[in-house]
């Protein structure tokens, strides 16, 4: 890690030592976990190096460590690059790092105009211990994008399929409402759209900006899930239909991460192409603490979990 600039200083400690006194070691091992996660940038060297053989204009930081963030989007931009066959998306989610914090909710509600009842991103909690030694961790539970995945062979009409790059998508327009889908994921990752808005029933007074007719406009704009404009206006699709977290398309399609991953507080979420060994969601997903939630039950998910 870098030390503090050179200057008059009492005692001489650098950074670590002065974490290392006022937070304790278990925390500056957190930290330095984190930190592991960036990468260093050269700019003299950001093309020609085997991380980062793609676009890396960005990657530019006078040498100083750039956000993992910045790491995934140049990965994402190479992995768009390649043939649709030839990448396969994977999200890990850090436990260690995720504080409980729903931000990756709230972004994904933001971002997809979610009604109310339908909700992509849920963090489970749980409490373990006996009192008054309890503690709390927190599991974010997108839908894990199953390799195999049990909801698309029930749907009678074939709404839900796998797209060119291996995600599990909903056509709006096909889907019948029949919600067998719903039924048959073993991860309650599906929802569906009962047409209702949050303002509804707000009290309509002159000067008050929450009233229905207001909010009611902004649930009511465009969304722009799976790349298409749709209106939330009664008779017309999403309402009635089916809805799941589709690792958000929209955005990767156009070179932008998940919502839930730039929104991470504590960059627990992760998100790559696992067929480039030198992305990290590769160098992941290799760790031993890695694992996927009901990987008995053959669906494969490709939503990982370090712990």
């Amino acid at each position: 890690m870098n030390e503090y600039p050179p200057g008059p200083r009492d005692d001489g400690l650098s950074r670590r030592g002065f974490l290392q006194g006022a937070l304790g070691a278990g925390a500056v091992a957190a930290i330095t976990a984190y930190e592991v996660l960036a990468i260093e940038a050269d700019p003299g060297n950001l093309e020609s190096g085997p991380a980062f053989s793609g676009p890396s204009s960005a990657l530019t930081s006078g040498g100083d460590q750039v956000d993992v963030l910045e790491r995934m989007r140049v990965e994402l931009l190479r992995a768009l690059e390649k043939p649709a066959a030839d990448r396969r998306w994977v999200m890990v989610i850090d436990l260690r790092k995720c504080v409980g914090c729903h931000a990756c909710t709230i972004a994904c509600v933001a971002e997809n105009k979610l009604p109310p009842g339908v909700v992509y991103r849920p963090v489970i909690e749980e409490e373990f211990g006996t009192y008054p030694n309890v503690g709390r961790k927190f599991i974010p539970r997108p839908c894990m994008q199953c390799e195999v995945p049990p909801c698309v062979p029930v749907c009678p009409v074939k709404a839900t399929y796998k797209n060119e790059d291996g995600i599990v998508v909903v056509d709006y327009d096909q889907c019948i409402g029949c919600r067998a889908c719903l039924t048959a994921c073993p991860y309650s990752a599906r929802t569906s759209d009962f047409g209702t808005t949050y303002g509804e029933g707000l009290p309509v007074v002159a000067g008050v900006i929450a009233g229905s007719k207001v909010a009611g406009r902004y649930e009511k704009i465009d969304t722009f899930e799976y790349g298409t404009a749709r209106s939330r206006e009664p008779g017309q699709s999403p309402i009635g239909n089916a809805r799941k977290c589709h690792f958000c398309l929209h955005r990767i399609k156009v070179g932008e991460l998940p919502a839930c991953v730039t929104s991470c507080i504590g960059r627990a979420t992760l998100f790559g192409d696992a067929n480039d060994p030198t992305s990290l969601v590769a160098e992941l997903i290799a760790r031993p603490n890695v694992s996927r939630l009901k990987e008995e039950l053959g669906t494969q998910p490709r939503v990982y979990y370090l712990s």
